[in-house]
């Protein structure tokens, strides 16, 4: 018997589909294992050799009883992603624009004049309203007597700014119900004398702010003219979300929002055609002048730029791959992305965070210059194996997803991975095109990452990869869409109270953030459908005769990505409205959307020459089959 291994080089995983030739082709075992490096590089030579013994130990054989192994033609394809933030928040005159600490105490809106706790009472009008100031040296029990005192003798409390960590304990010994910030680590900033507003949204409520969060509540609040109110929207921007604030009126103090100068991109088409285009521009403006110069000669970043350092990153990355001057390789596509990040407020008294403008970039290079046969040697060597480059990656993967039942030429496939978006078009005459583009899971991971304000990679992938669930009791769970599900046995202790990740089996693993379901499950869809969405579209449009999304009748979506919980409804959801029918791959009725390629460099090599397990169209395996590079010639 005859035991051939087809073998997929991926961005992020090596794929292995074994055969056996006992009267008759027959697939007996596939497996997975970590790319080993740089993809299409020697260094993947031992990733391929792991998933090869997988293979065999499932077949029930030695790795040495492998007759012949079949390589995908691996294009080297880097990918990487930059963030760069283009606004930032100032603040002058310490004024203290919002503060969103953990336990702030009370609830509801109060005004007034802000007045030191450590004041003489008798200098305050009975007819003051007042927001009193508690520093780090007054006692919360003083501070609460204090605020009882003033209130008995008629003065009007609104609210509290203090500095410690003190809001509950203060609101536990006071005699009314006023809105109280605590945390306030710069408290001597705070202008004395100056009108001020604080707001607590209700606690265990999910609300957020809404009065200080909203420049008409601003403008009522403090009588703001319609040019003050302008430019007041900073502040209410930066709230948006906020269960607590305080927001102070100054005669001199401003908040404005600036640009940040971001770098500029230069892109050059094929027919020559280039144009410079500043970052802080946004996205939108970038991926329009990405496509009118389509397809892309080159691009290239400012330098001292977030985005000049990645390009020149990835130029040496695969310089040192090929052997190629970095001046000769060039970068093929970008992907722009408008986002939000979380940045400190440059002059703030509480740590304050706004959201900050930023826009997300991913970029890919790739090469003409192969060094596949010296991965063949090397596996030659190692395992003394007769070993063939057998076809193009691309015409491989159209091959094995025509396994997936309900397909037929003509097609298209989007095979979506961590680091680039890749499509593929089959037309009757079993010609083929294909593109890759820039953007993929590894940039939805950073733009979670960036959107929550992780520095954890690990946990946001994990964020990527599984729903949430908020932990209401020991024995039940709130999903995302607001369902209960009620358990039979205790959740552990240490998850009570908190949002946890659904990993399957009944295992939740804590987040461990401050933030709640709602707005993870939204910035992570958000980010999803940036990248995806746009990207199949794209990818869809580029690889059509008609430069049409529409053209397309038939995709099958493969890869990693496609095995995602809510990747591939999204995308058969925006491209149902072009009459599309997509839908996730089946490899062989078995293996869902992974094995395309590896399926299909088994099916090239054996050709429409012999019997086999499953079909595809006449003819179709040997006219796509074989590359200029492929060693072996069948007989």
């Amino acid at each position: 018997m005859d035991y051939i291994a087809g073998i997929d080089i991926g961005n992020s995983s090596t794929e292995v589909a074994l055969i056996r030739n006992n009267n008759g082709y027959e697939f007996v075992a596939t497996s997975l294992f970590r790319t080993t490096g740089l993809k299409g590089t020697v260094k993947n030579v031992p990733g391929v050799i792991n998933a090869l013994e997988q293979a065999a130990e499932k077949a029930d054989i030695a790795v040495e009883d492998i007759d012949r192994i079949l390589l995908n033609e691996a294009a080297p394809v880097i990918g990487d992603v930059a963030m760069e933030t283009i606004t930032e928040t100032v603040i002058t005159e310490s004024t203290m624009i919002g503060h969103d600490p953990s336990t702030p105490g009370g609830v509801g809106l109060g005004t007034g004049t802000i007045v030191d706790i450590t004041a003489d009472r008798e200098a305050i009008t009975e007819e003051d309203a007042v927001i009193v100031v508690v520093p780090a040296a007054v006692d919360f029990a003083d501070a609460a007597a204090t605020i009882n005192e003033w209130a008995e003798h008629a003065i009007d409390i609104q609210g509290a700014i203090v500095q410690k960590d003190d809001a509950v304990l203060i609101n536990n010994r006071i005699d009314q119900d006023i809105p109280i910030v605590d945390e306030v680590t710069k408290i001597e900033a705070i202008p004395r004398g100056q009108p001020a507003a604080v707001e607590v949204a209700t606690e265990g409520s999910g609300q957020t702010i809404d009065q200080l969060s909203n420049p008409y509540g601003l403008a009522t609040l403090f009588d703001l003219s319609s040019e003050e109110t302008q430019k007041i929207i900073p502040v209410s921007r930066a709230l948006v979300g906020n269960k607590s604030a305080v927001v102070i009126k100054t005669p001199a103090g401003d908040v404005e929002e600036r640009t940040i100068p971001a770098g500029s991109l230069t892109i050059i088409g094929e027919h020559g055609n280039s144009v410079s285009i500043n970052i802080d521009q946004g996205a939108d403006n970038i991926m329009t002048q990405i496509d009118e110069l389509w397809p892309i000669e080159d691009i290239q970043g400012e330098r001292g730029s977030n985005i000049g350092g990645m390009l020149s990153r990835a130029r040496e990355q695969m310089g040192e791959v090929t052997g190629q001057d970095h001046s000769e390789i060039n970068i093929r596509d970008i992907m722009a992305v408008d986002t939000l990040v979380p940045q400190k407020v440059e002059g703030s008294v509480a740590s304050e965070h706004s959201m900050e403008t930023a826009v997300g970039l991913a970029a890919m290079v790739k090469t003409s210059e192969l060094p596949m046969q010296q991965i063949a040697d090397e596996i030659e060597n190692r395992l003394e194996t007769e070993v063939n480059i057998q076809g193009i990656e691309a015409n491989m993967a159209i091959l094995g997803s025509l396994t997936t039942p309900g397909t037929d030429v003509p097609f298209a496939i989007l095979d979506m991975g961590g680091g680039s978006t890749d499509a593929a078009y089959i037309n009757g005459n079993h010609e083929i095109s294909s593109i890759h583009l820039a953007g993929a899971g590894d940039m939805v991971t950073m733009l979670i990452a960036s959107e929550l304000g992780l520095d954890d990679r690990e946990l946001a992938e994990g964020l990527k990869k599984y729903p949430v669930a908020k932990v209401e009791t020991l024995f039940s769970i709130r999903h995302e869409d607001g369902t209960v599900t009620f358990l039979d046995e205790a959740v552990d202790s240490e998850t009570f109270g908190q949002v946890v990740l659904l990993k399957g089996d009944g295992e939740m693993e804590p987040v461990g953030i401050d933030e709640s379901v709602e707005k993870i499950r939204r910035t992570r869809r958000h980010a999803k459908e940036k990248v995806f969405v746009t990207n199949a579209k794209r990818a869809l449009r580029q690889i059509s005769p008609t430069e049409s999304t529409r053209y397309h009748s038939f995709v099958v979506m493969v890869g990693r990505s496609a095995l995602d919980f809510e990747i591939p409804e999204m995308i058969s959801d925006a491209l149902a409205e072009y009459g599309i029918v997509c839908g996730r791959g089946n490899i062989r009725s078995t293996t869902g959307p992974r094995n395309a390629v590896a399926t299909g460099l088994c099916l090239s090599y054996v050709g429409d020459q012999a019997e086999f397990d499953v079909s595809v169209p006449n003819g179709l395996a040997s006219a796509v089959g074989l590359t200029e590079l492929t060693g072996d010639k069948q007989s």
